[in-house]
């Protein structure tokens, strides 16, 4: 029997819970991952970590039937917007589902629609009411309204709460996106049903009277890009006899629009944390040229726009975005930091610049410096590493602290499916067009009083960085690669006994990435299986 920090009695041994593995990692998800520093001491397992349960993700839905005659080109470029659609919104932390015709010709009231006398605008839009019913409702949107705002937003945190009091459409979004329970849909759908004259109704929700849906009149957060928007704001993106050329247009500019929604959240720019900075170039490589990408402003159609809802925004032309590799973390909601956690064998061997190390090079170091560097700047010193390791987890998992940082392993590429993260395409490469910028806010520049410690730090030679990385290579080999008993493996035990903390911080991190990666990577397959799609993992980040 195994007690909790708590002493409450666990009735069934961890080991023999349900537990997940996937690429060297394995985790438990469970409510007590931050009620002790070390995972083990509930697993019974030094290499299980203890993750935090998955929240359950909301649905939403979008209509879009596959059916109605358009060209290839039209549908490819339908594709690329539905793609980006449910991007955006899983980086929100939603689940969002593509509905067909399928599922409005499977509902029991699919012949009567066929029946009645209607437009044909109206046959259309009740086919996609009909497919909403048959999932028993939830939220329900046009590809074209997109989650330009912070995760935190408090309507979508709301909305991920999936209980709904009315059915529920917003003045300033006609009726492309809407909320309702699955009895308010079914009874929407049969009010309409039983009406006559319906030859001029277009729409399902011009035919419901104000007892059967609610119209909200303040202010919608989010983007919507409808055809009147469009022709206001962004005429310049109509291409005149090409719906296609028009569609991929609107498709670039919303990426822009929720690239730069993301990075006006973060005035103070990107900080990549390189604590031990004299030896850690090589090891931050992946996560710098990340960062750049994040703060590059990417070819759009109209780069001095800002999204339909922030109408005020700084467009990145205009207000260019900072990266620094500071060594300290400053855990600020004005800045976005990616921190990379190494293996303590990585780190000795790379900080230290040694080929190898050995138990009493181990005894002689101190214990758990990474960890140590990395919080002291807002844990402060004389704090005790188990203190370190669980504020730690809370930044790479607590569900507020985990919005404004990316925590990777150094021992790791960064993840292929960043732009499922982050919700939008990543630059490959910013606009360079020749073309004068505005000039860059003076709140947006850097302080000439700026503290040392938030420059680059040391600036590695080109055979420093090639030794280091060598170094973080032959540390790859026994951290990850090496799964027998050898000399190295024997030694990297000694050292993560020596650095618990250390040790703990960078299996949590990969577990966690993990973990993120595989659930992705299940939904996205199941969702092939469901539409009869045959796909390979290799596909996940399309």
């Amino acid at each position: 029997m195994i007690l909790t920090p708590f002493n409450q009695q666990v009735l069934s041994s961890p080991s023999r819970q349900k537990s997940r593995e996937y690429n060297g990692s394995s985790w438990l998800a469970d409510g007590r991952w931050l009620s002790t520093p070390y995972s083990s001491s509930v697993t019974l397992d030094n290499e299980r970590m203890l993750l935090p349960p998955l929240n359950a993700r909301q649905p939403i839905y979008c209509y879009y039937d596959r059916t109605t005659k358009r060209t290839k080109d039209e549908k490819d470029a339908e594709k690329e917007l539905l793609l980006t659609w449910r991007r955006a919104w899983w980086a929100k932390g939603f689940r969002p589902v593509i509905l067909s015709a399928a599922e409005a010709t499977s509902n029991p009231s699919y012949e009567q629609v066929q029946k009645m006398t209607a437009s044909s605008e109206l046959r259309d839009d009740l086919m996609r009411w009909l497919a909403w019913d048959t999932v028993n409702g939830g939220i329900l949107a046009e590809f074209t309204v997109l989650p330009a705002v912070p995760r935190q937003d408090p309507l979508l945190l709301l909305l991920q709460q999936g209980e709904y009091a009315n059915l529920t459409k917003w003045a300033d979004l006609d009726d492309a996106f809407l909320i309702g329970q699955k009895n308010d849909v079914r009874s929407a759908i049969q009010s309409v049903l039983q009406r006559e004259g319906m030859d001029e109704v277009k729409r399902v929700t011009a035919a419901l009277s104000d007892d059967t849906i609610a119209v909200n009149n303040t202010k919608m957060p989010l983007a919507y890009y409808s055809s009147k928007v469009i022709e206001n704001k962004y005429a310049q993106i109509i291409r005149k006899g090409s719906k296609a050329e028009t569609l991929r247009s609107l498709n670039k500019l919303i990426n822009y629009h929720l690239l730069v929604a993301w990075q006006n959240r973060f005035p103070e720019g990107i900080e990549v944390v390189k604590p031990h900075p004299q030896h850690a170039t090589a090891m931050l490589a992946g996560a710098l040229k990340l960062a750049k990408s994040l703060s590059s402003c990417p070819a759009s159609p109209m780069p001095s726009t800002c999204p339909p809802n922030l109408p005020h925004c700084f467009p990145c032309v205009a207000s260019p975005m900072t990266v620094s590799t500071p060594s300290r973390l400053r855990n600020s909601p004005q800045i976005y930091t990616i921190g990379v956690v190494p293996h303590p064998w990585s780190f000795a061997l790379v900080d230290n610049l040694r080929e190898s190390i050995n138990v009493t090079w181990i005894l002689d170091s101190p214990r758990d410096t990474w960890l140590s560097a990395v919080t002291l700047a807002y844990l402060g010193s004389g704090v005790s590493s188990n203190r370190r390791v669980m504020r730690f987890k809370e930044l790479v998992a607590g569900e507020a602290d985990s919005i404004d940082s990316l925590w990777l392993s150094a021992e790791d590429e960064v993840p292929s499916d960043m732009d499922w993260y982050f919700g939008f395409t990543l630059p490959e490469k910013s606009m360079d067009d020749g073309k004068s910028r505005s000039p860059v806010p003076a709140d947006r520049l850097p302080k000439e009083d700026e503290e040392p410690d938030r420059v680059n730090g040391p600036v590695a030679s080109e055979e420093e960085v090639a030794r280091e990385r060598a170094l973080l290579d032959r540390a790859k080999q026994v951290v990850i690669l090496n799964k027998f008993a050898t000399n190295g493996t024997k030694t990297r035990t000694s050292l993560e006994a020596w650095n618990m903390a250390d040790t703990e911080a960078w299996r949590f991190t990969r577990a966690f990435n993990a973990r993120r990666f595989l659930e992705r990577a299940e939904w996205q397959m199941e969702a092939l299986s469901k539409s009869g799609i045959k796909s390979s993992l290799s596909a996940h980040s399309q």
